[in-house]
Formats: structure tokens, C-alpha cells, sequence
């Protein structure tokens, strides 16, 4: 069986993190699937899904690291075709990835005590996110 629905997530630009861990959590149990997986997906190319323990330090030490990693700057070549001030934006959403996907035992996320499922906006921008929610078992 396979159930599917989409969370909206606004975002405020750039940095911008969210927890949505009790989201798909009540997508699975209104699924009906006991055991199974979820896939978490962003719909666009400057968003990623991860698993983080969402407490403030990390949401401020994962958009600082990607930051040093992969800095915002004039120098990418998608700059110098677009100049839209967010070629970092898709370097750094490739580097986390678009999707998780998550074990369902007994209805419910196998997750670790400090695991939570986030969205990050990696875009210069704010943004209207669509985040889509397949679970998929028996």
C-alpha cells in the first residue's frame, strides 16, 4: 500500500530550518501502514531534508558550516550565467540532498531519541517549500 501527501513549508531565505518530524509523523499514522518507510522529498533544488537532533546550537552551526564549506560568492558559474546570488544555495542543497527516507515500525518513525526530521532553506530567499510525504508498506 502506498499513501502520499505534501506538507507546505514557508521559509525565510537562506539559513532558515524547520522541524517536521511530527508532520510525517501524523501522515504515517493516518497512512495505516505499519511497517513500511517514509520518503521525505523537497520539491526544488535549493531545499534539503535531513535528520538532525533539532535543538538551537544545530540550527545555527549547520547553516554556518555549510556556509565555511561552500560560501556564498560571485565566483560560481551558475553567478556568472544567472546572477541570481544563489549559486551556493544549489551547492549546498545537493551537498545535504533533497530526501530521507525513514524505517515505520508499528505505525511509527524508527527514529533516535535526539532525531528529528528537518527541512533547511538553503535559498537567498524566502520560499513557499512543497515537501512531499510517501509511505509506502503494508
Amino acid at each position: 500500500m502506498v499513501h502520499q501527501e505534501q506538507i507546505t513549508i514557508p521559509t525565510k531565505g537562506h539559513g532558515d530550518m524547520h522541524d517536521i518530524t511530527e508532520q510525517v509523523s501524523k501522515i504515517v499514522k493516518k497512512s495505516g501502514i505499519s511497517v513500511g518507510m517514509v520518503n521525505i522529498f523537497n520539491v526544488g533544488s535549493t531545499g534539503a531534508i535531513g535528520a538532525i537532533e533539532f535543538e538551537p546550537g544545530l540550527q545555527k552551526d549547520l547553516p554556518a558550516i555549510l556556509n565555511k564549506l561552500i560560501p556564498p560568492s560571485r565566483d560560481y558559474f551558475h553567478e556568472q550565467t544567472w546572477h541570481d546570488g544563489n549559486g551556493h544555495s544549489h551547492l549546498q542543497a545537493t551537498w545535504l540532498g533533497p530526501e530521507i527516507t525513514v524505517p515505520v515500525s508499528n505505525g511509527k518513525l524508527i527514529l533516535g531519541t535526539w532525531q528529528q526530521i528537518f527541512h533547511l532553506e538553503c535559498d537567498v530567499k524566502s520560499r513557499q517549500r512543497q515537501v512531499v510525504v510517501t509511505v509506502y508498506g503494508e
